[in-house]
């Protein structure tokens, strides 16, 4: 069978994703991955001086996903499948290019864990992200911005003219890199290859990162295998140590079930080694990741056998399922660094994903270096590291060459117009990752507007802001940015949303003062409850509780008299002005305060179960300890619960010295 790409549809209960946060995320979100400096002086120096560089600020430009909820309905999600007479891969063009399913056609076996729901959690920098299959992390410690948003995909003939291959790619916008995925599937081959390239285009070393976080079923046979002997454990209690493989403090670790809290174990591959990953079951059968040489990094990711860990996983999916856990691949030795990438520079490599079968008794036998021997035996067999090597020089040629067809005749899918805008400003020339002004909208309006007239038109009041951007070319360009000329009400308009627009890009360079210059003056051209909202977060950071909370509170009232309360994106922006108004009046003690606010949302809005924890806190800041455990016993859901937040066993635990019921146990560290 020749190998054939065609689009298809996979049908899932799904939640939607729901309306993003028109809010700018001027903060951390709490990402799990950091060290301190004290930690970082212990480390070689390699990695201490990766760990130390550059560090997001926040997650702008992008914005925050959080307005999905945990309602399932089923829904057609847009795949695109490639298949060849042995494998067949289906990938998730609209949500980040996953790879969700890799099924191996002579043994009849699902490669990887495909979750049996979509169910978004607050996994990602920016949010929504889901668990199953592949995915491709790039921009910063952490999953990607990119986990649920679109790709562009196209076809594009394959190396050695053996059929085609589906090109990915989109612009990452945290560090202004373009990207592509290369899949395809020689014919009669148990390997599906995959080419990837970051681009750096341009006057300027960027900061770069990589992890392919493969999914694959738990249980309790299961065993991770690498070619190490030491690992780095890194655990939520934020500490990074060298351990030793397979066994630490008598437990074998190479079996996932093995840990009990959620851990992450970065092994130290040797320079010299070939480099790969397995997750083989009791049989001794599983799925093996290899690639070329610069994908260095290997990790095994797991839940644990204990309460929280075994929370998240049906959280993440639904009850009765089985868990799962990542076997990765990356840049560097561990997730905690990123890299620099000089001007005008590239990263490239291959990765391959198959089936490997392999003698059970040794695998899972006492010996850890015949393990891992006769493993890599069976991958050379399998798939030789000069097969590998050869692929990659194949391909290489072939990531320069143009997609067929276009955007409206052509393509598979099609991403954002992120990429297209930042081609037109930079004049790049990116071949094999065309980024065509036809792809740009709404979102972008306003700033070609700006790049070609010098002018950013106002929004209308009663909707929130567009997004922000934040990159030095873009900040230079609100500094000099003239008010729109057709009208003195027009220009207001636009001198006010130059004025937020500019705040926000100078925060996020870390000239804070100016940033807060740029908000008085919105204020005073007529911004309210956006400028508002920003310099309470100003306040906060410099330790003014009580203004911050003055100025939440006015801008939830502005907000809830100026915005459509029947647009999606204007509902969105209240309940997150709510949310943070309540946590900052209950800093200042002003529970009653809080309450009022709580009152303002939609019932739907009150329903949800944020709000029902804010409620349950407010309750407690009152001393109703009884009406806030009946809210808990009553039971509800927080559909943003944050890889980590402890908010919930924290609040029970100030209701009362019971145990926290399974329900609310999230808990990811002792």
């Amino acid at each position: 069978m020749a190998t054939t790409v065609r689009r298809s549809t996979r049908t899932l209960p799904a939640a939607p994703l729901g309306p993003e946060n028109p809010l700018p995320a001027l903060l951390p979100r709490g990402e799990a991955h950091v060290l301190d400096g004290a930690e970082r002086a212990a480390l070689p120096p390699e990695m201490a001086r990766q760990v130390g560089y550059a560090p997001l600020r926040s997650v702008l430009p992008t914005r925050v996903l959080d307005g999905y909820g945990r309602q399932r309905t089923p829904t057609a999600l847009e795949t695109i499948v490639l298949e060849n007479a042995r494998l067949r891969a289906a990938v998730h063009p609209g949500l980040g290019g996953r790879l969700a399913s890799l099924f191996h056609k002579p043994t009849g076996r699902e490669l990887l864990y495909t979750n049996p729901v979509f169910q978004p959690a607050d996994f990602a920098l920016n949010g929504a992200w889901f668990s199953g299959g592949v995915e491709w992390n790039i921009g910063a410690t952490g999953h990607t911005t990119l986990s649920c948003a679109p790709l562009h995909a196209a076809r594009v003939p394959a190396p050695g003219g053996d059929g085609a291959m589906v090109r990915l790619w989109e612009w990452e916008r945290l560090r202004d890199t373009p990207f592509q995925v290369d899949l395809w599937l020689p014919e009669e081959s148990d390997f599906l290859y995959v080419g990837a390239r970051i681009r750096n285009p341009h006057h300027r070393t960027v900061p770069v990162y990589w992890w392919s976080n493969i999914a694959v079923p738990e249980s309790p046979g299961t065993r991770v295998l690498a070619p190490a002997e030491e690992s780095w454990y890194f655990a939520y209690e934020r500490t990074l140590r060298r351990i030793p493989v397979p066994e630490w403090e008598g437990v074998d670790l190479t079996y996932p079930l093995g840990s009990r809290f959620p851990a992450d174990y970065f092994h130290e591959v040797p320079a010299r080694s070939r480099k790969w990953i397995a997750a083989l079951d009791e049989a001794g059968q599983g799925l093996v990741q290899t690639s070329t040489d610069l994908l260095r990094g290997r990790k095994l990711f797991v839940w644990g056998a204990g309460p929280g860990g075994r929370r998240w996983q049906e959280w993440l999916s639904e009850p009765g399922t089985p868990g799962y856990v990542e076997i990765q691949a990356g840049l560097a030795r561990t997730q905690l660094e990123h890299l620099p990438l000089e001007a005008g520079g590239e990263f490239a490599w291959l990765e391959a994903y198959g089936p490997l079968g392999t003698d059970p008794e040794t695998v899972h036998g006492a010996d850890w270096a015949a393990a891992r021997a006769h493993t890599e035996e069976r991958l050379e067999s399998a798939l030789p590291r000069g097969a590998v090597e050869e692929a990659y020089a194949a391909w290489r040629p072939c990531a320069d060459v143009a997609p067929e067809g276009g955007p409206a005749d052509g393509w598979l899918a099609s991403g954002s117009g992120w990429g297209a805008l930042e081609v037109e400003r930079g004049g790049f020339t990116l071949p094999g990752t065309p980024f065509p002004p036809e792809t740009m909208g709404e979102e972008q309006r306003p700033w070609t507007a700006l790049l070609h007239t010098g002018t950013l038109p106002g929004g209308p009041d009663h909707l929130p802001p567009g997004p922000t951007l934040v990159a030095p070319e873009w900040r230079e360009l609100l500094e000099s940015a003239d008010a729109d000329p057709n009208s003195a009400v027009a220009g207001a308009a636009s001198r006010r949303e130059v004025d937020y627009h500019l705040g926000v890009a100078q925060w996020h360079a870390g000239d804070r003062s100016q940033a807060v210059r740029s908000w008085e003056r919105s204020l005073e051209q007529g911004a309210r409850w956006f400028a508002l909202r920003c310099l309470a977060v100003a306040d906060r950071q410099e330790g003014n509780g009580a203004r911050a909370a003055e100025r939440c509170l006015a801008a939830v009232h502005d907000a809830r008299e100026r915005l459509a309360p029947s647009d999606p994106l204007a509902e969105a922006a209240l309940t997150a002005l709510a949310a943070e108004a309540v946590e900052a009046l209950l800093a200042q003690d002003r529970a009653q305060d809080a309450e009022q606010v709580l009152a303002i949302l939609s019932r739907q809005q009150q329903e949800r179960g944020r709000c029902r924890l804010l409620r349950a806190r407010v309750l407690l800041a009152q001393g109703d300890t009884a009406g806030a455990r009946a809210l808990f016993e009553a039971g509800f859901e927080v559909e943003d619960l944050r890889e980590g937040e402890e908010v919930l066993s924290d609040t029970w635990a100030a209701l009362t010295s019971d145990p926290l019921p399974a329900r609310y146990d999230f808990r990811m560290r002792p």
